[in-house]
This record gives C-alpha cells, structure tokens and sequence, in this order.
C-alpha cells in the first residue's frame, strides 16, 4: 500500500472528493479530455484544496494508470465481462478497486463510499453488484492478485510485466525495444514502475525573468538534478508569486534540457533567428524567448491551432518580443534563414504515461504511422528553413524508436546537406543520457519525462564565418 492522505468517511454520503475523481474519469471517456488539464479545473470549480485535493488527484490518476491492472482483477471477480458492465458502474469499480489495492483506505470505508457513488451517479440498480465485486476484492491482497494477472510469469515474462504495470501490450514492447537500442536491456520493470509514480513538481525559473536561487526563495523549494533553471517544489504551485505572474512555470526538467542544448550548439552561421516551430502550449518557447533577448536574437514562434497560439501568448507574456504566428509552419510565409529551430514534435507522448495518465488509453499503434508522416514532414521543412550552418533540436516526449530514431535515420537518408551532431556531450550535467548522438532521458533513470533529443546541423555552407554559441542564460 502506499503512503496517500488517508481518509475515513463519517456516513455513506459520496465526499466531494471522491466524486470530482469520478467526473475526471467520465470526462476523459465521454469527452476525450486530458487528465493532467480537465482535473485541475475540476478541483478549481469545486473549491476542492488541501488534503482533498491530494486524495482526489491520487485516486484519480492512480485509478487512469492502473485501470488495466484493476480491470483484469475485476473480470475475475465478475461473472459479467467487461463489456456487460454499465461504463460509469465500471468506473465506480475501478475507483474502489485502487481504494482498496492501492490507497491507505480501509475496505469498508471504500466498499461503502463506493456503494454510495453509483448511487449517486444514477445507477442505484447497480449498488449490489458494486458492493459484492468490492468486497471479494478486498479478501486478497494486491500481491496475490497480481500474481494471478494473465499471462502467468511462466508463459510469458513481459506481458505478465506489462499487465501487473496496466501497460498495454504495444506500448510495453515498444518501451521494452527502446531500452534495449539504448543498452538497457534489463531495466523494463524498473522503467514500468516508474511509470506508475506521481512526477515530481518542476518548476522554471524563466530565463531573463527570474533567478532560480530567487525562485528556490519564493517557492522554499531544491534546485532541479540537472537544468539550471529547475525547481522542484511540493505542493500548489499556484501559492507562488512568479508562478501567478508568469515569471516561472511548471514544466518537466527534461523539457528544460531540450532548450538548453539548442542554444548550447555551435552554430556556423549568424545567429539572430531562432524559431519554435510547434510552441504550443509555450513552455519551452518561453524558455527560448528569454534566451534570444539575452543573444540578441528574435524568435518566432509558430503554433497550428489558434487556441494553442493564445496559450503561447499568455505563456510568453505582454512583454515579450517574440512574434507568435497562428498557422500550419508547413505553408506559412515566415522565411527562412533561421540559425536556431526547435521542432517539439507532435508524438504519442509515451514519455509523458507519469504526467498524462490517460495517454495509454488514449493512443494506439494506429496512431504511429500518421504521426511518423507528420514527424518527417516537419523535420524536412525545418532544414529547409535554416541558413547553412544552423541547428534543428528535434525533440518528442516519446522514446519510441517510430518517432525518433527512425525518423532522424529515414530523414537524414534522403538529405546530403545534413550532419547529426552529438546531443548528449552538450548536457554533461546528466550521466548516462544516451549512448549515441542522441540525448535520451528516461523516468527510471533520470527522474524526468521520457525525452528524446536530436541535433541536426546543415552543411551546405558557403561562408567563412565564425561559429557562434549562445550563452547559457
């Protein structure tokens, strides 16, 4: 069981709580909404804070990454399949099944609250079965079920992993290739595990906007493993002022690093254009714009959708000098000769399954090869937008080798005017970041979303001019 704020209902009444858990679900099924987006809101709207909040947002987001895990428990408890099951009961279920296997919540306080939810939620003629399914649940403990989850061990090894871990099997085996192209052929289980664990709260300390020993004051927080913008704080990062003022963010330590090896890179060129080619939110192009006034240089930052452009506007700020462009970069008349181009990548965000608990439920091996034509797309279109001796940071928060590797092998193939350059070597802060050109950070290792980071240099260059380096910030 693990340490999570503990909590004993006075009556069978449904506790705002666990109810705003149980609308997270419904609106990630019903609406498609993103669970790290849609839950905050909800918590905000119902005036829901303090250990409630922390009880809501582990029962919720426990109960998105283990739903595969719960829901071969259930079928076994069940003489209905999965499918027979009325979908907010099976909800109701999945929620007091992690009550019971995976929260310091007594049996009878989760059988009864959860008696007491269908209820609520308009199917009282489904309160038994709910009440029953529960309870036998809760006669045998977490380690005794999961060593029933099929397949056995004995049949096969990693698919029983990828089921006792609520993986699906595509997402575990492509998990599973990419730790082994990265020389990590044992460390499957660890990588699964940590995919189960709540990320830490990162912060940015904007560069140009604040400090991060200004912002490790504010927030009474440690200094990040790595970037040196990083915070890692506990609790609301709302409470902190440069949060609210925009001065700070919350944003993973691996999606600071991204930012920092682009404008780390030696570039061979003149250096006062840099792009973001797919900003949105804004995080890192908040990041990159403090660091262009700071070189001299002008960033433009492109973003597909308009409400995902207004984001990056906000995210930026009134005082920003970065022009943001609202449009498909792929057809926008911006220009080239950019010497500096991030490329954040549209991904499966298998990197992210921690932050984003319904991801693995949401994506699909069909999603691959639409993204993969996209991926290139973009890649190919940001060479062809840089000067000679410029440098394209192509990034996903995905380690799958679809939309890495193999992207950068199939692009570069086509390509004589490109070079790889080596990523890893311009982050030395991180040990074991990859063990070719590429920058890998992983959960299990690093601590940080799952990051993958190329560095292409165009090579088609017909000046003499010195190579340049941004600072630091």
């Amino acid at each position: 069981m693990s340490d999570r704020p503990r909590r004993r209902p006075k009556s069978a009444e449904v506790d705002p709580a666990r109810l705003a858990a149980y609308t997270l679900l419904r609106e990630v099924a019903e609406s498609g909404a993103y669970a790290n987006l849609a839950l905050p809101k909800i918590l905000r709207d119902r005036s829901i804070s303090g250990t409630d909040a922390a009880f809501a947002t582990e029962l919720a987001f426990g109960t998105l990454r283990l739903r595969g895990r719960y829901d071969a428990i259930i079928a076994q408890c069940s003489s209905r399949s999965l499918d027979e099951i009325d979908d907010r009961a099976l909800d109701v279920l999945r929620l007091g099944c992690h009550q019971i296997l995976g929260m310091r919540v007594p049996d009878y306080a989760a059988v009864s609250s959860s008696t007491a939810l269908v209820r609520r939620v308009g199917r009282s003629g489904a309160a038994g079965f709910v009440n029953a399914i529960l309870r036998r649940i809760a006669q045998t403990e977490l380690t005794d079920w999961l060593a029933t989850l099929p397949p056995r061990v004995e049949q096969d090894g990693n698919d029983h992993l990828f089921a006792v871990n609520s993986h699906p099997r595509w997402i575990g085996a492509a998990l599973a290739a990419s730790l082994a192209s990265d020389g990590q052929e044992g460390k499957l289980a660890e990588l699964l595990a940590a995919n189960n664990s709540a990320a830490p709260v990162t912060l940015v300390a904007r560069p140009g906007r604040i400090s991060a020993a200004e912002l490790q004051k504010q927030s009474e927080g440690d200094p990040g493993r790595y970037s040196p913008w990083a915070v890692r704080i506990t609790g609301d990062p709302g409470r902190i002022e440069a949060v609210r003022n925009g001065d700070a963010g919350v944003q993973d330590e691996g999606s600071q690093l991204i930012a920092l090896a682009l404008v780390r890179a030696e570039v061979d060129c003149a250096d006062d254009r840099w792009l973001d080619m797919c900003a949105g939110p804004g995080g890192k192009a908040a990041d990159l714009a403090g660091l262009a006034e700071q070189a001299g240089a002008e960033l433009t930052a492109v973003e597909q959708h308009s409400h995902r452009a207004d984001l990056v506007k906000q995210t930026l700020g009134p005082d920003s000098r970065a022009l943001v462009v609202s449009g498909d970069v792929r057809q926008l008349p911006i220009g080239s000769g950019f010497s500096r181009i991030l490329l954040d990548a549209p991904c499966t965000g298998l990197g992210a399954l921690r932050r984003r608990p319904d991801l693995r439920w949401r994506r699909s091996a069909a999603d691959l090869p639409g993204l993969r034509h996209s991926q290139q797309e973009l890649l190919d279109t940001a060479l062809d937008l840089l000067r000679p001796g410029g440098v394209v940071a192509y990034a996903t928060c995905s380690p799958h080798l679809g939309e890495t590797d193999e992207v950068i092998d199939a692009v570069i193939a086509d390509r004589v005017d490109v070079e790889q350059l080596n990523a890893s070597e311009l982050i030395p802060e991180v040990d074991g970041a990859g063990s070719g050109a590429a920058l890998r950070l992983w959960p299990h290792r690093h601590d940080t979303d799952g990051m993958y980071l190329a560095l292409l240099r165009r090579t088609d260059s017909s000046a003499n001019e010195p190579a340049t380096r941004s600072p630091d910030g």
